[in-house]
């Protein structure tokens, strides 16, 4: 068999699993503002009952890390591929679950307290899921190819996004806003059971990743991965926090904080909002491995950081085109398809590759699931509802989110350029510690 083939079945069954797994994560997100805040969590004040159905939502990322760290032990102890299975198996139950939790009115506080712990266990399942995704394809790669080829499990985030916005947009379309609160969004929940039998079946047909074949060949496997890491990395888990937060909150100002500001402060259709979210991700597809195959080419640090400041500082003129549109829903989609859809693959394309090599084999799941999963609480978790809050203190206003998003992108652009000025060194040392022996 050539080596070829191998790389692309990893490969499939990274992108299919991916998929699923942020097809049931993001459901949520963009069910969470315009239905589990009338169902789940009733109230006088529609603020408040959007901020409380964000909290839930908030809660899955609070829980990633517990996942990253439970499955990046065992992934570095056992092997990869056993825990990508159990982490659907998690992901997919939870997801299939929430389509049945009876409503506020039925079963009154169970509700929103039976979708909490819900969440939590999606939260898990993916926590494990992200980093064994992108591990297999990076660790499988020609070296000079792995930003490429870690970047294709990135494209699960846009096609799980596209069906989740799609499939909830259709059943907007056809259904009624009655049918749709009283029933319609269950459908979407449940479909998640026929994804993840199909995505189970592809992962235990996938051999365990080379590089940690021989981590386990050769007995080196690290006591405890998470203390190990601790110790040997404390530098680079920070600087990869860091680098990690343009992403979680330009993905969430404008994947799913959007879809609230559009439909309830803009007064637009939830059904054509959705559309540009769903374009956006179609873009993404194509976007992400352009960006990580660039980032083989000219460096991963250099994309990385022009990547963070233009992702960050199109969310002005974003924003402005949406508040200036006059309810013209191409100007609109195109406000959400340019930054969303380009600009941010050039964070997400090269970052999966980008913080797999700031650990060694032993313990690189742990490494990259903890740094990915745990800034996702303050990058990702929390800013629908920072968002929210910016703008209700604004007037309705979207600038002081704005400056939020700028925030961001300056902290992961100051990570990156800090990441690449340690590749130099580190680079700079090697050449040091072998020119005696090679002029011997």
């Amino acid at each position: 068999m050539s080596t070829s083939n191998p790389v692309r079945k990893v490969v499939v069954a990274s992108v299919i699993g991916a998929t699923i797994e942020w097809y049931d994560f993001f459901l949520y997100g963009v069910v969470a503002g315009i239905v589990f805040n009338h169902l789940y969590f009733p109230s006088d004040d529609p603020l408040i009952s959007t901020m409380l159905a964000y909290g839930t939502f908030a809660v899955g990322f609070l829980s990633r890390p517990i996942g990253g760290v439970i499955f990046g032990h065992f992934g570095d102890k056992i092997g990869r591929k056993s825990m990508l299975v159990m982490t659907m198996m998690i992901m997919g139950v939870a997801t299939f679950l929430i389509g049945l939790v009876p409503t506020y009115d039925s079963i009154g506080i169970w509700a929103p307290l039976i979708l909490l712990l819900l969440r939590i266990f999606q939260g898990i399942g993916l926590g494990g899921e992200w980093g064994g995704a992108v591990l297999m394809a990076f660790e499988y790669a020609p070296k000079h190819k792995r930003g490429f080829y870690a970047s294709l499990p990135q494209i699960g985030l846009a096609i799980g996004l596209c069906l989740a916005s799609g499939v909830v947009g259709l059943l907007s379309y056809f259904l009624t806003d009655t049918q749709f609160l009283e029933w319609g969004w269950r459908i979407a929940f449940l479909l998640s059971a026929g994804l993840v039998f199909v995505g189970t079946w592809i992962r235990l047909n996938v051999m365990e990743s080379p590089e940690f074949a021989k981590v386990k060949a050769a007995n080196a496997e690290a006591a405890i991965p998470f203390v190990d890491m601790m110790k040997r990395y404390p530098k680079n888990v920070l600087a990869g926090m860091g680098a990690r937060y343009i992403d979680g909150v330009f993905f969430n100002v404008f994947g799913v904080f959007s879809l609230s500001y559009l439909t309830q402060t803009l007064n637009l259709p939830r059904s054509e909002a959705l559309i540009g979210v769903m374009v956006a991700a179609v873009v993404m597809c194509f976007s992400i491995p352009m960006f990580g195959a660039l980032s083989d080419r000219i460096g991963r640090t250099r994309v990385y950081f022009w990547g963070s400041l233009i992702t960050a500082i199109s969310a002005f003129p974003a924003f402005w085109l949406m508040m200036t549109s006059g309810g013209n829903m191409f100007i609109i989609w195109l406000a959400i398809v340019v930054p969303l859809g380009i600009f941010y693959a050039a964070v997400y394309g090269p970052e999966a590759a980008l913080f797999c090599e700031l650990f060694d084999a032993k313990v690189r799941y742990t490494g990259i699931s903890f740094v990915y999963q745990f800034s996702g609480i303050f990058a990702s978790g929390l800013t629908p509802m920072i968002a929210t809050a910016l703008m209700r203190s604004n007037d309705g206003q979207p600038w002081t989110t704005c400056l939020y998003v700028l925030f961001a992108g300056a902290v992961s652009a100051y990570s990156a350029w800090w990441i690449g000025n340690r590749n130099k060194r580190s680079a700079s040392e090697s050449l040091l510690n072998t020119a005696p022996a090679a002029s011997r």
